[in-house]
């Protein structure tokens, strides 16, 4: 791997390996990866002659006609004798682009690829600004600034709710969800995780609702006499620009420790702080195991449930779907995975979206472990077992050779989905773990993140810095580990370390006696985890009468469970099963809940009943589409059929 080699691309202090215990700082500009590994297909940008450093944005929200509008600053560093830069843009409403001197600059908008392939659909538009003559004594090494004055209308990455779908009922609610390559629907800057971007923005909004972003707060808003207010923001680190985002609503903060807190509507706002009071402790145990936290705070927003994901680990400002909350912690696990986002991911992230692994596989790993850190080694083993059991689900569905089962997955690979980037990522880090010693294994991690902080990185080049750091030239260790294997192989390694079985032991029994007998275990549902209580829902038998799911549901009380993970399980249970009562319950989830992860498969369970689940999913989708997120709205489609 080779770094571009001005110096306006790259900071060599912050390639190199800290000394002792030194922290390293942030760069102001990060380094470009060049080698063909790290190139970005799903960007038009050609950061190895001009990118993208620093975006400033100055922007009105407009609830009425959901759009935003204003203009973004651009500091571009370009390559001697290079005159245009390439940025990336989808739907964006380019009215100008002008120099720092407020004159015109020549700029295009190049066509969109169209394709069925969801690949391509990932491209937008190519924007093409000429950048014109240098101002008059400049250095090469200088940023040229350029001014794009726009709006985006409906933009993907932006979800604008009605009052209606709100808690509070009063106000209406704006949210964004850039990852992958949905921030350029609304920014017009070079969308990809590999161009690590500052950022600061001004914001206006109505004078009723609060602005949030993933920077740290310009302090009190500013009162601009008109109904509105505007708010401030910065990110003095550079970033990869998935990870500029922003929430707009009636929303209120509580504080949870002393770098520390969470926002949320006021009717969430008790619920919400109590189930993330252990947030600070989340915080000391991480920066123990794997260094400093180098952000500053560390707050997060609970949202509205059409958020798509279960969190998003945008820095300073984690967001986070409300489905989380259970009223006991016991999906907390969540908030150790954003947080350990702050290191894998936001600190290193990957170079390109072939190597999600890197951001994902990592931080299932530290979220385990932060797990075992706050709530004990049973806890965090039970969640690595379902993990795990995610794993060999896919790999019996799919297949062990199946492409998309490799960690790193080439342009063009099906991919077996989120058991593999997220759990078996962390199964192989926990197989090296157990080979390596844990003492050895924490020490390498932590300086892996010490010596890429603020960087992009390939899979190749953490594979490199294994052999080169914790392998040392063992050759006995490198065979052991199957490093190649586990990062470009298919399947499982026979080398896998799996978590001990023993954990779930009481609950597998439960398992086989209501297989066998039909045993509800009534008494011990109500002291088991909400693991142990999923690993029982998740490995009843497939095929299950009416009488026996009403007889599950009245004694367990399934439906009317407050924990979401339980109640999606059992509704896909009943559902595949054809339990009439369950249609108006998942009715009601579904129209309540856009999170991905439960909304998709619950339409594919109905969509697999052919003509008793077809009619119900179409009935549901019709009311519920315009509710979920783009994120969702794309995986629904594509499973009823609908034209997205």
């Amino acid at each position: 791997m080779r770094f571009l080699a001005a110096a306006a691309f790259v900071l060599l202090a912050a390639c190199s390996a800290p000394e002792g215990d030194a922290v390293p700082e942030a760069p102001a500009v990060a380094p470009i990866l060049t080698g063909e590994d790290a190139k970005d297909v799903y960007s038009f940008a050609r950061p190895e002659e001009a990118r993208v450093s620093h975006v400033a944005l100055d922007l009105d929200l407009d609830f009425e006609r959901n759009r935003v509008s204003g203009t973004a600053v651009l500091d571009v560093l370009a390559k001697p004798g290079v005159e245009e830069v390439v940025l990336d843009s989808d739907g964006l409403v380019i009215e100008s682009v002008t120099d720092e001197a407020g004159k015109d600059l020549t700029f295009e908008l190049g066509k969109a690829v169209e394709s069925e392939s969801s690949d391509e659909g990932l491209h937008g538009q190519p924007l093409t600004v000429k950048l014109g003559a240098a101002p008059e004594g400049a250095k090469d090494s200088d940023p040229r600034k350029i001014t794009i004055t726009y709006s985006a209308d409906d933009a993907d990455a932006l979800q604008w709710l009605t009052p209606e779908q709100t808690a509070g009922g009063k106000h209406p609610y704006l949210l964004s969800q850039g990852q992958a390559t949905l921030n350029r629907t609304w920014i017009p800057t070079q969308d990809s995780p590999g161009i690590r971007q500052t950022w600061e923005a001004r914001i206006t909004a109505p004078e009723e609702l609060t602005v949030v972003m993933s920077g740290l707060s310009g302090g009190k808003p500013e009162e601009l006499g008109d109904g509105r207010r505007a708010f401030t923001f910065s990110m003095d680190k550079p970033v990869a620009p998935y990870l500029i985002a922003i929430a707009a609503g009636d929303i209120v903060f509580r504080e949870i420790g002393p770098r520390t807190g969470v926002w949320s509507e006021p009717a969430m706002i008790d619920a919400a702080a109590a189930e993330v009071e252990d947030t600070e402790a989340m915080v000391k145990a991480a920066e123990e195991l794997y260094g400093p936290y180098r952000w500053g705070r560390y707050d997060m927003i609970v949202l509205p449930p059409a958020f798509p994901y279960g969190g998003m680990e945008n820095p300073v400002m984690t967001f986070l779907t409300p489905t989380f909350i259970a009223g006991d912690k016991s999906l907390t696990g969540l908030v150790a995975h954003e947080l350990a986002h702050s290191w894998s991911g936001n600190l290193v992230t990957n170079a390109n979206w072939t190597d999600s692994w890197l951001n994902e596989g990592v931080t299932s790993y530290f979220e385990n472990r932060i797990v075992e850190a706050i709530y004990g080694k049973k806890r965090a083993t039970q969640e690595a077992l379902l993990d795990f059991a995610a794993i060999e689900e896919t790999l019996a569905d799919v297949g062990e050779d199946a492409a998309g089962t490799a960690l790193h997955q080439p342009i063009g690979t099906d991919s077996a989905g989120s058991a593999i980037i997220y759990n078996k990522g962390a199964a192989f880090l926990r197989t090296v773990e157990h080979i390596v010693g844990r003492e050895k294994f924490d020490a390498w991690l932590r300086s892996w993140f010490d010596r890429h902080a603020f960087q992009p990185a390939t899979s190749a080049m953490l594979l490199a810095d294994m052999r080169e750091n914790l392998v040392k030239g063992d050759k006995e260790l490198e065979e052991k580990l199957q490093l190649e294997e586990w990062i470009y192989g298919t399947g499982l390694p026979d080398n896998v370390w799996r978590p001990d079985a023993s954990a779930f032991a009481e609950v597998d029994a439960a398992v086989g006696a209501y297989t066998d007998k039909r045993a509800i275990p009534n008494k011990s549902w109500t002291e088991w985890t909400s693991a142990e209580r999923q690993r029982f829902l998740d490995n009843l038998p497939a095929k299950l009468s009416a009488e026996d799911l009403a007889a599950l549901d009245t004694a367990l009380g399934l439906a009317k469970t407050g924990n979401n993970e339980e109640l999606f399980l059992w509704l896909e249970l009943a559902l595949a099963n054809r339990y009439e009562p369950a249609v108006p319950q998942a009715e009601t989830f579904l129209s309540k809940v856009g999170r991905t992860k439960f909304v998709r498969p619950l339409f594919a369970v109905l969509m697999d009943q052919g003509s008793w689940g077809q009619p119900i999913a179409k009935r549901i989708y019709a009311k519920t589409r315009s509710s979920y997120h783009a994120v969702t709205r794309g995986a629904v489609d594509r499973v009823v059929g609908q034209p997205g």
